[in-house]
């Protein structure tokens, strides 16, 4: 592998590089020292137009209008109200109610996988990645499990990071990773970490990870509008809106 940027894609085509860096300014960091590849799951190993966040989405808001009694735009404001201010609506719940979290999480993650296909072109490139290959997820265990296993990629991986194993505290929380690193033994300036959130690549990149941004296709719109804050700032080494053919063109 080189250690320079992901070539560009044919014209028309969905994968890019951080646009080149002002004179004096770094260039993005390569692959060809990366031992460690850190895969979120949710509108990262399957796309953001996949019908499976908005199930998730649609139960945690459920879930809340009948843990409080509320209607269902009360329950959606709570909802994201806990999300921005703790970095998920469970760590809300569980700070400032006490909440039990695996009575939210069996419930928020007990959707319909069925429209999710295999993927074999994703399952063939991270296949292709020399070292180890990780999902860190602010998600359980069991929906990593469930929906790796629906792509068919869930034999892939060496290790799956869940909420639980953070001790429920969400990225982009440094304590998250740096747990994570230590549990998996991961030399970060050794690793490259996708993801589709951009605000959860910053600590990675500041402890030395080659980061690449997962970011939605023109027609799907990210899961909230702040989330995107933040999509071509320096701690983004590269960004595509196609993984298996941007995993593909890393040489």
């Amino acid at each position: 592998m080189n250690d320079t940027r992901a070539p560009a894609m044919p014209s028309g085509g969905g994968t890019t590089s951080v646009a080149e860096a002002a004179s004096g300014e770094p260039r993005p960091r390569g692959f060809a020292h990366v031992e460690s590849w850190i895969f979120d799951l949710d509108n990262t190993l399957y796309p953001a137009g996949s019908p499976l966040w908005p199930q998730i989405d649609q139960r945690i808001t459920a879930f809340v209008a009948g843990l409080f009694g509320i209607d269902g735009m009360s329950a959606r404001a709570l909802q994201k109200y806990y999300y921005q201010r703790y970095g998920t609506t469970l760590r809300g719940l569980m700070i400032e109610h006490d909440l039990d979290p695996a009575i939210f999480l069996d419930f928020a993650h007990d959707i319909d996988r069925s429209t999710l296909a295999a993927d074999e072109a994703l399952a063939i490139a991270i296949a292709a990645l020399p070292g180890r290959r990780f999902v860190l997820t602010s998600g359980s265990h069991g929906h990593a499990m469930k929906t790796t296993a629906h792509l068919k990629i869930d034999h892939l991986f060496d290790g799956v990071f869940d909420i639980a194993a953070g001790d429920f505290i969400p990225k982009p929380d440094e304590r998250t990773y740096l747990r994570f690193l230590g549990q998996f033994s991961i030399e970060p300036a050794k690793a490259a970490m996708f993801e589709d959130i951009p605000r959860n690549l910053e600590v990675p990149h500041r402890l030395g990870m080659t980061t690449v941004l997962v970011a939605p296709r023109a027609e799907h719109e990210t899961r909230e509008a702040w989330e995107g804050e933040g999509g071509s700032a320096r701690f983004i080494d590269h960004r595509t809106d196609d993984l298996a053919g941007f995993l593909t063109q890393i040489k």
